[in-house]
């Protein structure tokens, strides 16, 4: 299986956040599936971390090491995605979300996401 990471839930399984679910947690523990995190993941990060949005509890850089021992690996942003942005309904305006959502749909992955509103989108596959 290959999953697609929502930056939530992988801020959160590297935390050991309550909130992350159980099936979610599963599933990025499994040994044998693929686990990708979008480069967008870390610009949203950086983003919101520099506004003052989010806090870290680590410096940022370490978010690499914990890419690398998760056994993570870091899906870019391909022309391909933003072709089909310019397809996705406008069920969610947030743009690190909506690149997520089309890199999950080209690149077949399930998206592990606590975002309801993912739901709208046809042929998403989603995990919580």
């Amino acid at each position: 299986m290959e999953h697609l990471l929502d930056t939530h839930s992988f801020l959160w399984f590297i935390n050991g956040d309550e909130q992350l679910s159980e099936k979610a947690k599963i599933a990025i523990q499994d040994p044998d599936a693929t686990k990708y995190v979008s480069i967008v993941s870390f610009w949203e990060i950086a983003i919101k971390l520099s506004l003052g949005k989010i806090k870290l509890d680590m410096a940022y850089q370490d978010l690499q090491q914990h890419v690398s021992v998760n056994g993570f690996e870091i899906l870019p942003i391909t022309f391909e995605h933003t072709i089909e942005l310019t397809t996705l309904d406008f069920h969610h305006r947030d743009p690190f979300d909506r690149i997520i959502i089309a890199q999950a749909l080209i690149e077949k992955l399930v998206l592990i996401t606590k975002d309801s509103i993912f739901d709208k989108y046809n042929n998403l596959k989603l995990l919580w």
